[in-house]
């Protein structure tokens, strides 16, 4: 199945921006998120279809899965 996968912010440095990607049926976003190279410790949020999701959630062909670092501030 094919996966739309966007990195956003300093996950892209060295990565890429948007990249569509085949992966068989069932696996999660936990998955996805290892195989682009993102650790889980800096992680901050994903989204499936521009709604927050769980790491557990498993994808359906043709999602989107958007991945966000953890955000600092002061």
């Amino acid at each position: 199945m094919k996966v739309t996968v966007k990195l956003f912010a300093t996950f892209r440095n060295g990565r890429f921006k948007q990249d569509q990607r085949d992966y068989p049926d069932g696996i999660s976003c936990r998955q996805v998120v290892a195989d682009v190279g993102v650790r889980e410790d800096e992680l901050g949020m994903v989204l499936v279809n521009g709604r927050h999701a769980s790491l557990d959630q498993a994808l359906n062909d043709g999602d989107s899965l958007s991945i966000f670092p953890l955000l600092g501030g002061g």
